[in-house]
């Protein structure tokens, strides 16, 4: 008798349990986020631990977080969230990776801020040169 060979989750599986696309899942073995194993047809298996990794991986990159950042973390990646393992190496890069945000989203604040002075002082300007016209509803002439 014949005991049948279990064969590892092919990558069209994968891509439909997880609800990543199989391009997408591709990009992560290149980046060496995710690791399958190789049948002897060539194509990439991989066990059911994979969907569990694709969806830290997904929720990695939803936190801003970079391939190369993830790849560094996701060895210390416990369950689905994820959570991390005590690591001051990995405390470390998730602090910089919040100040990088942080003043990055200062940036933001200060353009926003200056975006909004420049439409209030030119929508005064306009308001005063036209004082039958609403600002808002003038549209620019051509040149």
């Amino acid at each position: 008798m014949k005991v049948k060979e279990e064969v590892g989750m092919l990558i069209g599986e994968l891509s439909r349990r997880t609800g990543v696309h199989a391009h997408q899942l591709r990009y992560y073995e290149a980046q060496g986020l995710l690791e399958p194993d190789r049948g002897a047809n060539g194509y990439r298996e991989y066990t059911d631990d994979a969907v569990l990794t694709v969806g830290q991986i997904r929720n990695l990159l939803e936190a801003g977080l970079s391939t190369q950042e993830i790849a560094y973390m996701l060895p210390c990646a416990i369950g689905a969230a994820p959570d991390f393992e005590s690591c001051p190496e990995l405390l470390d890069l998730l602090r910089a990776r919040l100040h990088g945000l942080d003043e990055h989203i200062d940036t933001l604040a200060r353009s926003r801020r200056a975006l909004h002075d420049y439409i209030a002082s030119t929508e005064q300007r306009v308001s005063h040169r036209y004082p039958a016209c609403d600002a808002a509803t003038l549209e620019p002439t051509p040149a």
